[in-house]
């Protein structure tokens, strides 16, 4: 009879990940995030460090109103500081005064940074150490210790790391979270390392990487392997410098790949991975990565044609796993690469790849339009109107009879420039014809905002779209400035993320044909004619 390991995540995305470049969580992000992370059935949350700022004091006071299903919140801090009791510690006390039922303690493994970075003798860190943590189970906590720059402590001088982590021991820790803080180790020195300092432990071991060789999630799973019962991460693998481990990326693994361990046990689990990754997204205001591991938008996305008719025979040929299993989906990418099994792919969800006729034509606007310098692979939405239009069933949802953008500057530009945008609108064909003006930062917000206004009451549920990323790429660049530019607008609400395409010598035109498709796009998808 087999036996499956429970593996617990541990995830510090709104500590650690909070630390990387143009990262930054509201109090109200964190809290969401809090609760989608229980919602998933994740094990630990690492809410912040209580001493460090209002935003996080305040977070372990909010956080207890939550109702959490399963999810324990932790509160990260550092040993007591030098020549002082732990009970006398600011960093001690506010940690319990935190009222997380998990305290995590980082303590100095390394005897370089023990002598060189906080100055203290070797025998007073390993009491710090001791103390910090005694003083906190004392109190009723359940303490985590994390070993800063263990791997690196260890090959320096294993003796004194290993007396490290026994002082945490001795003082009551639960657990020892073995850092490779700087990012550096390679697998087989984290399975080596791990070996040899679990033999002089008797509690088990935790595994905490960073990212700067890019291979955290291999050094967290080859850590599970030798006896890691937790991993710490982030959603995403956002965080200091190069990230942290991905923990989207360990649980699909540790799922999906490995055999004999159980994670995401009380929650909804895998199947929400993909939604969990873009809400994270969202909240931390960054850009989607398409390329990223299992949730990706472009992980099951085929363009080749000689893939795309063996992925129509069977999926499998060309996939790793079933993308729903991680709430992710399969997309055909279509370009002027393409062949006749890439247009049957895309079409089969509208009924229409029966007709041969159609995906010829299909096939050849898409070249046309890809030689003037369209691409459709990352502007599907405009290719689902583009087959809209070509069958036959197209039906314009208003007709732009005039649009006119203004930006005014005064000389010596102490202002800011004004923009305005006035648009002239005739609503389904015979509608009324509305004109608005609407003022943005620049000719694109301007221009979305008269539209909306133009559109609104016809089309009230265009309050819940809205804009995620917004690109412009040149294309003929020998012309100068009077090549062709290629915009593409990537939308979003609440249930889809969409992407549409403009081309023209004219920026501003360019931006509207791909604002116009991404607006009838979310018109047509709410009326059930496209997905």
């Amino acid at each position: 009879m087999s036996t499956s390991k429970t593996i617990q995540l541990y995830d510090t995305t709104l500590r650690d990940g909070s630390q990387g470049e143009g990262v930054n969580f509201s109090l109200q992000d964190k809290l969401l995030i809090t609760s989608k992370l229980d919602e998933l059935g994740f094990d630990f949350i690492e809410g912040g460090y209580p001493l460090s700022n209002e935003k996080d004091f305040e977070y372990f006071q909010r956080v207890r109103d939550l109702d959490l299903k399963h999810a324990l919140v932790c509160a990260f801090g550092m040993t007591r500081r030098r020549g002082i009791g732990a009970e006398e510690d600011t960093g001690m006390l506010a940690l319990r005064d935190s009222m997380a039922p998990i305290c995590t303690v980082v303590g100095k493994t390394w005897d370089l940074h023990v002598t060189e970075v906080l100055r203290v003798d070797l025998q007073e860190n390993l009491a710090m150490i001791r103390d910090s943590v005694a003083f906190l189970v004392a109190e009723g906590r359940r303490v985590f210790y994390d070993a800063e720059h263990f791997f690196d402590g260890f090959r320096a001088n294993p003796e004194y790391a290993t007396k490290t982590v026994q002082a945490a021991q001795e003082g009551g820790a639960e657990i020892i979270v073995c850092c490779d803080t700087n990012g550096g180790t390679l697998p087989e020195q984290v399975v080596a390392t791990l070996n040899a300092v679990r033999s002089e432990l008797k509690i088990p071991v935790g595994i905490h990487c960073h990212n700067d060789c890019d291979l955290a999630t291999i050094n967290s799973l080859a850590a599970v392997d030798c006896g890691a019962v937790q991993v710490q991460g982030t959603i995403n693998g956002i965080g200091e410098r190069c990230g942290n481990a991905d923990l989207i990326a360990v649980a699909a693994n540790l799922a999906l790949k490995k055999q004999g361990y159980t994670i995401l046990e009380h929650g909804s689990g895998l199947g929400h991975l993909t939604d969990l990754s873009r809400y994270v997204y969202e909240l931390a205001n960054m850009n989607f990565r398409s390329n990223q591991a299992f949730v990706g938008r472009s992980a099951f996305a085929h363009k080749g044609g000689m893939h795309v008719h063996a992925v129509n025979r069977i999926a499998h040929s060309y996939e790793h796993i079933n993308p729903e299993l991680v709430g992710n989906e399969r997309r055909v990418l279509v370009s002027e690469l393409s062949g006749r099994s890439n247009i049957v792919a895309k079409t089969t969800k509208y009924k229409l790849d029966h007709d041969s006729d159609l995906m010829a034509s299909i096939l050849a606007k898409v070249q046309e339009l890809e030689s003037e310098g369209y691409q459709f692979e990352a502007a599907e939405a405009s290719f689902d109107l583009l087959v809209k239009k070509l069958a036959g069933s197209y039906e314009p949802k208003f007709q732009r009879l005039h649009y006119r953008v203004n930006v005014d500057t005064d000389s010596d530009m102490s202002t800011p420039p004004i923009t305005e945008a006035t648009v002239k609108l005739k609503i389904n064909g015979d509608g009324p014809v509305r004109h608005e003006v609407g003022e943005g930062d620049g000719p694109i917000n301007a221009l979305d905002n008269a539209l909306r206004k133009a559109l609104a009451p016809t089309y009230p549920n265009l309050s819940g779209m809205h804009l995620v990323d917004y690109k412009v790429r040149v294309i003929n660049s020998t012309e100068g400035t009077a090549a062709k530019v290629r915009v593409v607008i990537e939308c979003a609400d609440e249930q889809k993320v969409w992407s549409t395409v403009g081309v023209s010598e004219n920026v501003i035109e360019a931006s509207w044909l791909a604002l116009v498709d991404a607006i009838e796009f979310k018109l047509f998808k709410d009326e059930g004619e496209v997905e």
